[in-house]
């Protein structure tokens, strides 16, 4: 299984997202950071599985929460571009590839 990182804006935005659903209430900040390290196992287990979302990124979407994790699977890591909610513009991240 390959090693995964964070582009350092994608990092920065699963903080904030799981520090918002904790202030909401910590079981629900807790589900939001199990599911998404949930995801991520997931695509680290069979990275070509899941659909090319804007090739060459690829997503899977979270259970529960409007979130998906756009990633690119390189030769020796999974790189996670956007920890994405799904009501922001589609394209915000594409800036990240670059």
């Amino acid at each position: 299984m390959k090693p995964h990182a964070f582009h350092p804006e994608a990092d920065a935005e699963y903080a904030a997202s799981a520090e918002t659903y904790a202030g909401l209430g910590p079981e629900l900040g807790g589900r939001f950071y199990d599911e998404i390290e949930r995801v991520i196992a997931e695509i680290k287990e069979a990275p070509h599985r899941f659909r090319e979302y804007d090739p060459p990124a690829r997503r899977l979407l979270a259970k529960g929460f409007p979130f998906a994790v756009v990633y690119l699977n390189e030769p020796d890591r999974i790189w996670i571009v956007a920890v994405m909610p799904l009501h922001r513009d589609p394209d915000y991240w594409k800036h990240r590839l670059g």
